[in-house]
């Protein structure tokens, strides 16, 4: 999901109801061909797909912190995609609109991603959407909120178990869901916009990994959220989640799950274990993205689509 800026936690990328499908949803067309794309491959999306600060860096600009171990170039070497017929433009950072114009990073400017296609392209995967929600801002506003919380209710009864959540969703207010809409009607236009620029490519629109548990005191340590904003957190990564599989699903793409598989590897499970780097990450990745680890389960889903 996002920059360093907005990555420091980002991408951070989404209410509501477990994806009852382990892997994929998937929705055919054309001739029925169900071979493995050979490419030409494009990967386009945020940090959750370029995998900032694990080794090894590479790619142009410096800014997007691409990851020579990303899902995509694991996706690629796996389908034994050769290197001239394989692009990865995704950026920390990116939102939807990066995908038709030019990204500023911090370290150089990524041209608009879907640059990379062509009527010859194959295969696209695309991750993208947490930071059109605002998911990274999001996060650090509850954890702000939620060591204050902390404070106080050791030394008395605290009431409001949610007082982050109350910033985005209260009364009449609902910020949440229509960041989710507007969020919901980008990608789907860019989604048309990938049919018309690669019309022969399979489409893979890849979710996000559970980032923090449903439940669970022991998220204090790695987290520092009240309770109730710990259930708003994931739920609402659930919400994003819902909205890209629907999203494909209309436009006749296949989405990927990778939120089930890395159940019990979020944020706040054992160092050996986790998907996701906490606050201080203890592997070489940024705070609240995916390790190698994560990339790698990232891959095996998009793997298991393409091979349905």
């Amino acid at each position: 999901m996002g920059p360093y800026a907005r990555t420091g936690l980002a991408g951070i990328l989404a209410c509501g109801v477990l994806l009852g499908v382990i892997g994929t949803v998937r929705h055919d067309e054309g001739d029925g061909d169900t071979r493995p794309p050979k490419g030409p491959y494009v990967a386009l999306g945020d940090s959750y797909t370029s995998g900032p600060k694990i080794p090894d860096q590479s790619g142009k600009p410096e800014g997007c912190a691409r990851s020579d171990r990303n899902y995509p170039a694991l996706v690629a070497k796996e389908l034994g995609i050769k290197a001239a017929d394989f692009r990865d433009v995704s950026c920390s950072g990116a939102t939807i609109t990066d995908l038709t114009e030019a990204q500023s990073t911090d370290n150089g400017t990524n041209p608009a991603q879907f640059s990379a296609l062509s009527a010859a392209t194959g295969l696209v995967t695309i991750g993208i959407g947490g930071n059109d929600m605002g998911f990274s801002s999001m996060i650090t506003k509850c954890v702000t909120a939620g060591a204050l919380y902390g404070a106080v209710s050791n030394v008395t009864d605290v009431s409001q178990q949610a007082p982050c959540k109350q910033e985005y969703v209260s009364g009449h207010t609902d910020k949440v869901g229509q960041s989710l809409r507007t969020a919901g009607e980008e990608l789907s236009r860019a989604l048309d916009e990938i049919k018309s620029r690669a019309p022969k490519a399979r489409v893979y629109v890849v979710g996000y990994p559970a980032i923090l548990p449903a439940k669970g005191a022991s998220c204090d340590r790695e987290l520092p959220l009240a309770p109730g904003d710990l259930r708003f957190l994931h739920d609402t990564e659930q919400q994003l989640n819902t909205m890209l599989r629907d999203r494909a699903g209309t436009a006749g793409a296949t989405y990927v799950d990778t939120y089930t598989p890395s159940v019990g590897h979020d944020a706040c499970s054992a160092e050996n274990t986790r998907w996701i780097e906490p606050l201080k990450p203890s592997s070489p990745a940024a705070a609240v993205h995916p390790n190698e680890r994560g990339e790698r389960g990232m891959a095996d889903a998009v793997l298991r689509a393409v091979d349905a």
